[in-house]
C-alpha cells in the first residue's frame, strides 16, 4: 500500500443533509484540534449552482446549527480552506472544470462521495476520465452499496475498475463510534473475558438499534429499502462481527477485516420461523401522537419498519449460541445496545439459604449514552438467620466521565481522519460487504417464498409480539 497524506479534500453531495449534520462538523472539528494539516484544502461540489463564498455561508450556517459552540474553535480559518464547484455527475465535461478547481495535490487527494449510489458510476468515470483517480488518490463511499449482492457487485466493480482496494474505504459509520471501538479494546486489551468468550460461558447475545424517528427526510430511500438492508445489512452486522470475531493478529486492517469476514461466512441461512418484520401504525412516542407508516409516506405500503432475527454463527466458538437482532423505528427509546448474557453457575451453594442466583450480564451501550455496565452477585448487607441474601448489581463505567476531555465525538471524525492518513482498520472491506448481502439476500428470499408480511405494531412500542416471542420460546427475555 502505497503511504500518503493527502492535503486536499473532495466532497461530493457537499450541500446535502449528511454533510450539513456530519460532515463539515467533523472536518471543522478536526481542525479546531489541529488534526488537519494547516494547509489542507477542502473541495465540495454537489448540483446547486453556488460561489465559494456562498458554499462557506451554507457551512458555516450548518455548523452553528450542528457544531457545539464549544467545538468551533477556529471556525473562520476552517471556513477560509473551502471553496466550491457546480457538477452534475452526468456532464463528463465538468470534470474537468472540477479537476482545475481541486489543483494538484502536494501529496495526496482524499474524496468522500456522499451521493446517491446510482451516481457512483458515473461519478467513477468522471474520476477517471478528468485525471482525479491517480496513484495518489483515496476513494470514500457512503453507504448505501447497492440494494442486494448483484447491484453491490456493480458498484463495487465499477470503483475496481478506477481504484485498487488498498485505496477503497468503504464508510460505515457505526465504525467510527468510540463505542463500538471499545468492543475491541474490552475484548482484546483484558484477559479476564477471553476465557469466557465462547459457547461454554456465553448464553446468548443480543444486540438492539432502536429509533423513536420515523421517516423524516429519507421517504424515497427507505420504502425501497426497509430495516432490513438499511440497519442490518451494514451497522449491525458489523457489531456482531466484532463480538463473535476471534482475536487478530495485530490491530491492523488486513488482520482485523480478516476475522470479521470469517465470522459473516459462518452465519447459518435464517428459517422462517427466526424472523420477525413489523410496520408501526399510529401511536405516541414520548406523550407525542405519531401518525403510522403509510400516513407518512402517504401510500400503502409493505415495508418493514421493524426486523428481529435470531442468527446462529456455525463455528467452535459460538455452535449452540443465538444471536438476537433487533432494529425498529418509532420505538420506546432511542437506543444502540450490545448485551452479552453469561450462563448461570453450574451449582449454587446458597440455593440451601434460600439465595437465588442471576447470571453475569454485560451491557455495552453505544447510544445516546456510552457506557459499559457488568451485572455481578453481591451479598445484600445485614443479618438475616433464615437465609442468605443475594442480588444483582452493576459496575458501571461512564466513558464521558472516565475520560475527562471534549465532547463526545460525531464518528466521522475518526473515518475523516483515517481516510485522510490511509487507515482502513475501520472501513469495510469488499468482501465483507458482499458476505453480508449473500446473508441478507436469502432472508429477503425466504421472506418472498413465504409471502410474509410485516405485521402491525403500536408507534412507542417494542416491536410486533411476534418479536417478543422469538425470544421467550427460547427461555430468554430482550433487555430493556
Amino acid at each position: 500500500m502505497t503511504k500518503f497524506t493527502s492535503d486536499r479534500l473532495l466532497l461530493f453531495g457537499a450541500t446535502g443533509d449528511l454533510s450539513r449534520r456530519m460532515l463539515l462538523p467533523s472536518l471543522c472539528a478536526l481542525d479546531a484540534e489541529g488534526l488537519l494539516d494547516p494547509c489542507i484544502e477542502i473541495v465540495g461540489t454537489a448540483r446547486s449552482e453556488m460561489s465559494d463564498l456562498e458554499f462557506r455561508n451554507f457551512a458555516r450556517e450548518s455548523l452553528e446549527q450542528f457544531l457545539p459552540a464549544n467545538r468551533r474553535g477556529g471556525m473562520a480559518t476552517f471556513l477560509n480552506r473551502l471553496t466550491y464547484q457546480h457538477l452534475d455527475a452526468n456532464d463528463l465535461d465538468g470534470f474537468t472544470a472540477l479537476a482545475e478547481k481541486v489543483g494538484t495535490p502536494r501529496h495526496g487527494l482524499s474524496i468522500f462521495l456522499s451521493t446517491a449510489p446510482s451516481l457512483f458510476e458515473p461519478t467513477i468515470r468522471g474520476l477517471q476520465q478528468s485525471g482525479l483517480a491517480g496513484e495518489n488518490v483515496r476513494i470514500g463511499l457512503e453507504k448505501p452499496l447497492g440494494v442486494d449482492l448483484a447491484s453491490s457487485k456493480v458498484i463495487n466493480d465499477a470503483v475496481a475498475a478506477a481504484f485498487p482496494e488498498d485505496r477503497i474505504f468503504r464508510i460505515d459509520h457505526y465504525l467510527g463510534k468510540e463505542t463500538v471501538q471499545n468492543l475491541l479494546a474490552l475484548r482484546f486489551a483484558n484477559l479476564m473475558f477471553e476465557p469466557l468468550w465462547n459457547a461454554a460461558h456465553i448464553d446468548h447475545v443480543q444486540i438492539t438499534v432502536a429509533e423513536t424517528v420515523g421517516l423524516e427526510s429519507r421517504v424515497g430511500y427507505y420504502d425501497d429499502s426497509g430495516a432490513l438492508r438499511d440497519m442490518v445489512q451494514n451497522h449491525m452486522l458489523q457489531l456482531l462481527a466484532l463480538v463473535a470475531m476471534e482475536p487478530p493478529v495485530s490491530y491492523e486492517a488486513t488482520t482485523v477485516r480478516d476475522e470479521k469476514v470469517k465470522v459473516l461466512r459462518s452465519l447459518r441461512a435464517v428459517s422462517t420461523d427466526e424472523t420477525v418484520t413489523g410496520q408501526y401504525r399510529a401511536g405516541a412516542i414520548g406523550g407525542q401522537a405519531v401518525p403510522g407508516y403509510d400516513e407518512e409516506l402517504g401510500k400503502d405500503s409493505k415495508t418493514e419498519t421493524f426486523v428481529a432475527i435470531k442468527a446462529h454463527i456455525d463455528n467452535w466458538r459460538w455452535q449452540g449460541v443465538p444471536f438476537y437482532m433487533r432494529t425498529g423505528k418509532r420505538l420506546p427509546k432511542r437506543t444502540t445496545e450490545v448485551v452479552v448474557q453469561f450462563r448461570n453457575v453450574p451449582h449454587s451453594i446458597f440455593s440451601g439459604r434460600g439465595a437465588k442466583t442471576v447470571p453475569n450480564r454485560l451491557v455495552i451501550s453505544l447510544q445516546p449514552d456510552e457506557n459499559i455496565t457488568l451485572s455481578l452477585m453481591a451479598k445484600t448487607p445485614g443479618l438475616d438467620r433464615e437465609g442468605f441474601g443475594l442480588r444483582s448489581i452493576p459496575l458501571a463505567i461512564s466513558m464521558p466521565d472516565a475520560f475527562a476531555g471534549p465532547q463526545r465525538r460525531i464518528a466521522y471524525e475518526r473515518l475523516w481522519l483515517d481516510l485522510i492518513e490511509g487507515d482502513q482498520t475501520l472501513f469495510v472491506r469488499r468482501d465483507e460487504v458482499e458476505a453480508q448481502w449473500e446473508w441478507i439476500d436469502a432472508i429477503r428470499a425466504v421472506w418472498d417464498e413465504q409471502e410474509q408480511e410485516p405485521k402491525t405494531y403500536t408507534a412507542g412500542s417494542w416491536g410486533p409480539s411476534a418479536a417478543i416471542a422469538l425470544a421467550e420460546r427460547d427461555g430468554k427475555t430482550w433487555h430493556e
